[in-house]
């Protein structure tokens, strides 16, 4: 047994000699001691790394310690390296710590990074000093660790370099797929360009697309690759409408269609013929998207769909909103079918008219249909956009017609399918859906299944332990249940806002105590007399007004002080009432006047210009104007914690009036404005005959919209800092 014990040590004693012998430091020539303490001053600073402090690599960083002493030991004692060589390798050494440290301090590289790389850099190490290839070191290794390599200073001349930088350029890609053109226009001849440009194929074929037209190297590289996507793309790329195919390429690029079926449509662009076949081809993306298969450029599709929509329809039926017959305005709806009228209420609801989609759209879509079933309807499209749909129908109260066209099992599956699945999604878009539509559901058994489902959905998110699905779910909850008076719900209390019931007298007030407002008016046919019948309001001895050149001023003579900044509707043909807007505007910013009340008064076309000059001091929203409701979450960006007055459906100037009347005359007695009193009076003063139209003007603490957006932002908050 001892001769056996005495061969071991013999064999093991000279790896044991090698390795201690390596890592002894000889005496270091004056002349290289100062590229050591380089080296030695990085990983002191390695070892400062506020990092260090909090991870527990203690032990990491004494192997580091020692490692990086033995490389610098072997570079001493290697035999094989004359002075210089061995200066290029210190200095090489140095530069792959200082290079960690940058890359640890823009956030490229971690900590627990840098074992792996110096390992990896061992590994180059030895391969260069036997003048092989580093190309499998980085073959190996991630994009960051490739990188130092790379650019390092005794590595970057090595024979696989060239093949390697483009091997890191396709790692990038990997990541960064959008930058594959943009890289390969400078390098067009790197060893995975057809690679990479079958992958921007199908990653951007749009992008493909202006790159392959462009007369030089990468343009040549892109149409010489076979592949029959790229070659699809390339030779669209060389025609003048190539850009009119992209909706359909993925039905190209699988055979469904061929270029000659479309070429026909593309000078018929501007009629029916090019809609209708992306109306078809939308459909048939629906089913397949069902079936978890997302079709290329489908978003290209869905767009293109939607400029349609909006260019060839919506715009004329839009623009003929004054035409009393109906036949005549909505004339050019004739030859559509019911699911191209269908595209139309989803791709364009936020550019519709109220009275488009009430009185056009909408009802001729089920005129087309030889059986009138909302069922029948979503079946024919797949259900594509069919939440939308109910959304629509929701903002523009037809939601109970649409319900009542399919079976209440139909209906409530639907609605069921509405409900759920709320914190899947990235936007809150859909939960301010569940909250609109809820408003305008007036079906008691059909209201108490959402609430039922809201509940449940509660519940599954709690026992999940999903946080955001919580927080939607219980937000919704509340909301539905402060509608119900027996729940005796206090919104404020339970959710942390501002109550809702009520706007203070003071909160409205600056610093100053008063209270400023600012309307916006419009020079269209309309905004003429509903300014004048404005003005005609406050002609009553309690209100001093003021002209000016671009908009008057009314004063109140006696209470709490209270001034109305409303622009004159000059021409707006020529702009003019754009420019008096941004000069009033201008002007109150100039003389610290940050209005508290924000009224837009005109139609839904002039919506979208009003809230991009909503001052964010408000913290009263009046939207008089149609299409009001579909605006909330914009309002809300700009002024987080305003209440909204809103109306589903077209804005009356004589409801308009009263109401501004109502909540002027309320303020300047010093009074807070108590929404469910206000909203009473305003009915009485109403009558019958207004009933209807006021009936779908929504007060702020019925605006669930936009109470959700609020609560649910203040929760998120609170979770981000208990």
């Amino acid at each position: 047994m001892k001769p056996v014990k005495a061969l071991l040590l013999l064999l093991i004693l000279p790896i044991l000699l090698s390795a201690q012998d390596e890592l002894t430091m000889p005496v270091i020539p004056t002349m290289r001691q100062l590229h050591h303490e380089y080296i030695i001053s990085s990983i002191q600073k390695i070892n400062q790394l506020p990092a260090i402090k909090d991870s527990g690599y203690t032990q990491q960083l004494v192997w580091v310690d020692e490692t990086i002493t033995g490389i610098r030991a072997s570079i001493e004692r290697n035999q094989q390296l004359d002075d210089n060589a061995k200066y290029r390798w210190l200095r090489s050494v140095n530069e792959l710590l200082t290079g960690f440290l940058q890359g640890q301090k823009s956030g490229q590289i971690s900590l627990k990074e840098l074992k792996p790389l110096i390992k990896v850099y061992q590994e180059a190490m030895k391969l260069e000093l036997k003048n092989q290839s580093i190309y499998p070191v980085i073959e190996n290794n991630d994009l960051v660790i490739g990188n130092l390599l790379v650019d390092n200073f005794c590595l970057k001349t090595n024979q696989g370099i060239p093949a390697a930088k483009d091997l890191l350029i396709w790692k990038y890609c990997q990541i960064y797929p959008n930058q594959i053109l943009n890289l390969l226009s400078k390098q067009p001849q790197n060893i995975f360009a057809d690679t990479l440009i079958i992958q921007a194929a199908f990653h951007d074929p749009e992008k493909l697309y202006n790159f392959a037209a462009a007369p030089n190297a990468l343009g040549r590289k892109i149409q010489s690759v076979n592949h029959s996507l790229v070659k699809i793309i390339g030779q669209l790329s060389l025609t003048k409408t190539g850009r009119m195919y992209f909706p359909f390429l993925d039905q190209l690029y699988h055979g469904k269609y061929n270029l000659e079926d479309i070429t026909p449509l593309l000078s018929d662009d501007s009629t029916a013929r090019y809609y209708k076949l992306l109306v078809d081809t939308r459909i048939d993306y629906a089913g397949r998207m069902q079936k978890g298969d997302t079709p290329m450029l489908e978003k290209v599709l869905t767009a293109k769909l939607r400029s349609k929509a909006i260019e060839l329809y919506i715009n004329e039926i839009n623009a003929l909103h004054e035409l009393r017959d109906l036949k005549v305005r909505f004339k050019v709806l004739d030859n559509l079918t019911a699911t191209e009228l269908y595209y139309l209420a989803v791709m364009g609801e936020a550019e519709m008219y109220t009275s488009s989609f009430v009185s056009g759209v909408y009802p001729r879509i089920f005129q087309k249909m030889l059986e009138p079933n909302a069922d029948t309807l979503l079946s024919m499209v797949n259900n594509d956009f069919f939440k939308k749909f109910i959304r629509v129908s929701a903002a523009y109260n037809t939601l109970d017609d649409f319900l009542r066209r399919m079976d209440s099992s139909s209906a409530k599956k639907r609605m069921e399918s509405f409900v759920d699945g709320l914190e899947k999604n990235t936007s809150l878009e859909d939960a301010v859906d569940v909250a609109d539509s809820y408003s305008s559901i007036y079906q008691a058994p059909l209201r108490q299944l959402i609430v039922d489902r809201v509940q449940m959905n509660r519940l599954k998110n709690m026992q999940a332990q999903n946080k955001k699905g919580e927080r939607i779910y219980r937000t919704l909850d509340l909301l539905f249940q402060s509608l119900d008076s027996s729940c005796h719900v206090d919104l404020s209390k339970e959710l942390g806002i501002d109550p809702v019931y009520e706007m203070s007298n003071q909160r409205l007030q600056d610093s100053a105590g008063r209270i400023v407002v600012q309307q916006f008016f419009y020079g269209d046919k309309d905004g003429m007399n509903v300014f004048l019948a404005f003005l005609a309001g406050f002609n009553n001895g309690k209100w001093r007004v003021i002209q000016k050149p671009e908009w008057v001023e009314l004063v109140a003579k006696t209470g709490v002080p209270i001034t109305i900044y409303a622009n004159k509707p000059l021409n707006e043909k020529l702009d003019l009432d754009a420019k008096a807007q941004a000069n009033l505007s201008a002007y109150l910013a100039d003389k610290g006047l940050d209005p508290s009340i924000v009224i837009h008064r005109g139609h839904s076309y002039h919506l979208r210009s009003t809230i991009e000059q909503l001052a964010p001091s408000a913290k009263l929203v009046i939207l008089g104007g149609c299409g009001g409701y579909q605006n909330l979450n914009d309002v809300l960006e700009i002024c987080p914690t305003a209440q909204i007055i809103s109306t589903k459906q077209v804005g009356t100037g004589v409801i308009n009036k009263g109401l501004i009347n109502e909540i002027s005359e309320t303020l300047r007695a010093g009074q807070n404005l108590n929404w469910p009193s206000l909203w009473n009076n305003m009915a009485k003063q109403l009558g019958l005959k207004y009933k209807e139209t006021f009936d779908d003007y929504v007060p702020p603490h019925k605006n669930l919209g936009a109470i959700f957006i609020t609560a649910f932002n203040q929760s998120e908050r609170g979770a981000q800092n208990p």
